[in-house]
């Protein structure tokens, strides 16, 4: 059955968009739209949903102060922010309350999907976790977004393996990373995601996860192009 999601969001058209987005993605279906906090948390007594798509900036009660409601109402519900707020102030207040992940309007449709991804891949990694040693702790800190170490040292759990001993967030492979890296030094412009997976030899949603952390590092600029024609693509630059 699809992951339900309520979309809450005071702008109709990028409540349109983003139900677009969603319902691109066969694991989802949604489930309503509220134009407010207010609304949503009405909406919520009688209703539940599994993931909720959170605005900042709304009349009435802002995205903010619906989280903390949302927590203090022992919701069980993940949230992934969606705002036009940039501030560090606002980010580091959502990411106390839990989000699952935090999108910067304007955002695009593939950044989207990437946090449909990550929901599922931690609600995967939660209904298949029988019993919870540190391993499989670790495995879904890492899968919602967290580096998931444990403290271990000398190959233990929560640590990637690799020659240089270097820590790498989970799912971050060394001879990996090194092969994009090499692959993004020689090339000139700007590339999109699907370009760079063609010619490293991996998938779209893998050079996506590895491309979020080199730039989160530093070594690459990102960039969205509008003017495809269609859904607008995030494009990489390597910051050599």
């Amino acid at each position: 059955m699809p992951y339900s999601v309520l979309i809450v969001e005071d702008d109709p058209m990028v409540a349109m968009i983003n139900e677009q987005y969603v319902r691109k993605n066969k694991q989802f279906t949604v489930l309503g739209a509220c134009r407010n906090g207010q609304e949503a948390l009405d909406f919520l007594e009688d209703n539940t949903a599994d993931l909720i798509i959170l605005d900042v900036y709304m009349p009435i009660m802002d995205g903010v102060e619906t989280l903390k409601q949302l927590r203090q109402r022992k919701c069980s519900s993940e949230v992934i922010m969606v705002t036009a707020a940039n501030d560090a102030a606002t980010l580091e207040d959502t990411m106390h309350l839990g989000v699952l992940d935090y999108l910067i309007k304007p955002f695009a449709y593939e950044r989207f999907q990437v946090a449909l991804e990550k929901f599922q891949a931690k609600r995967t990694a939660l209904s298949s976790a029988s019993v919870l040693d540190q391993s499989s702790v670790d495995s879904i800190m890492a899968r919602a977004g967290g580096q998931g170490q444990s403290g271990q040292h000398g190959g233990g759990a929560g640590r990637s393996g690799t020659e240089s001993g270097k820590d790498y967030p989970k799912g971050i492979q060394e001879k990996t990373l090194m092969h994009i890296l090499e692959y993004l030094e020689v090339q000139k412009g700007w590339l999109n995601g699907d370009v760079i997976a063609e010619n490293v030899g991996l998938s779209a949603v893998t050079v996506r996860h590895y491309m979020n952390y080199i730039v989160n590092t530093g070594k690459a600029s990102e960039s969205i192009n509008y003017e495809t024609g269609g859904r607008p693509c995030v494009l990489y630059r390597h910051n050599g």
